[in-house]
């Protein structure tokens, strides 16, 4: 099984915030910058499904615009997700919205799983296995999930 770790590029410098500052800023914000400079593919949505930050290799894994054009899309209407039979037809909904990411933020729980996607016109499908976990705030509700990916060779 892949291992997924992440890893900051030289050029990100966290800025230091004192605890005050840091206490209005959402787990959302505070994952933002780092999953953009992120060498591993990983995404945050908000608690709509929206996306709110993705790392390049991300977009490119999954098939997504450039990064800051996929920003405030619809997450699920930014990817193919097909379903797991020899069809590979679409995934419907209620099955599309059980995919890890999405899980997360209803469930607000750890979500795992794998994901069927075709990255782009003409490109052959891709299984992909997700881990999310949900971005709380204070007072522990659900303001998204972050969610990192890993390929399956098969």
């Amino acid at each position: 099984m892949a291992h997924v770790e992440l890893s900051l590029s030289g050029a990100f410098v966290p800025q230091a915030r004192t605890p005050v500052e840091a206490e209005f800023l959402s787990s959302v914000e505070r994952w933002t910058s780092t999953v953009m400079a992120a060498a591993e593919p990983c995404l945050i949505i908000n608690n709509e499904g929206t996306i709110a930050a993705l790392s390049p290799a991300c977009s490119e894994l999954l098939g997504l615009d450039k990064p800051a054009e996929a920003i405030g899309q619809q997450f699920t209407a930014q990817i193919s997700l097909i379903d797991f039979t020899a069809n590979a037809g679409a995934l419907e909904d209620p099955d599309a919205g059980n995919i890890p990411p999405l899980l997360a933020v209803k469930s607000g729980r750890l979500a795992r799983g794998l994901m069927r996607v075709v990255p782009g016109p003409g490109a052959a499908p891709l299984i992909v296995d997700a881990i999310s976990t949900p971005l709380l705030d204070g007072e522990q509700r659900v303001l998204g999930a972050l969610t990192f990916f890993s390929a399956v060779r098969y």
